[in-house]
């Protein structure tokens, strides 16, 4: 089953599909940014990208630095929405550059998978992208101490084996873990959002 689901995302060579991913995306209901909000902006790439005909989201591991917020978390490549971005995706692209030296031409962008906001009051939109170049990626030391590779069907494992299906569970449940750490908060809650994206449309298969 999981890898029939893993399957929305892929064509029969086992590449990446961008058409069949935007299409997903545009037909899903996405988090909306709420109304009369006071949010600081920020925005994070989803980004997918295959391993021996596997899919894996690229994520990154803060450092484990005292007194940092966001010590050890495990996260998504991005950051604050400056004055100077002309958009949000712009801002994105940036950061990615900033923190893995990943640039623009590498990556397709496939959509913006909505807003999710933090305790630290952010608001954070998700856009999605599939990484087309797959080679070692150099990272902002200060600010991160690795980078991951994180297999979609690990992740879907947890997914359907915790029963996250059709419902988001507190803080303190939704956790993934995976190889050798454990995702929660609002990273777990954007995973958990594009998991279910991809469970739900299994009929289409």
């Amino acid at each position: 089953m999981i890898i029939a689901l893993i399957g929305l995302l892929w064509i029969k060579d086992s590449r990446m599909d961008d058409f069949r991913l935007k299409k997903l995306i545009e037909e899903t209901l996405h988090p909306k940014l709420p109304e009369n909000s006071n949010y600081r902006q920020a925005c994070v790439f989803l980004l997918i990208f295959e391993r021996l005909g596997h899919p894996f989201i690229l994520a990154i591991q803060k450092t484990d630095t005292e007194g940092y917020p966001w010590r050890n978390q495990v996260a998504l490549p991005g950051g604050h929405v400056d004055p100077n971005d002309k958009t949000p995706l712009d801002a994105c692209f940036r950061e990615l550059e900033e923190e893995l030296c990943i640039t623009p031409d590498q990556v397709t962008p496939t959509g913006s998978l909505g807003h999710f906001q933090t305790i630290q009051n952010h608001n954070i939109e998700v856009f999605s992208g599939l990484w087309n170049d797959k080679g070692d990626v150099r990272h902002k030391t200060d600010e991160i101490s690795r980078v991951l590779e994180i297999p979609i069907s690990d992740l879907m494992t947890v997914h359907i084996n915790r029963q996250f299906h059709g419902y988001i569970p507190d803080v303190f449940q939704l956790q993934y873990p995976v190889l050798d750490v454990t995702i929660w908060g609002v990273t777990a809650r954007i995973l958990h959002h594009f998991l279910e994206m991809i469970y739900i449309s299994r009929s289409e298969l």
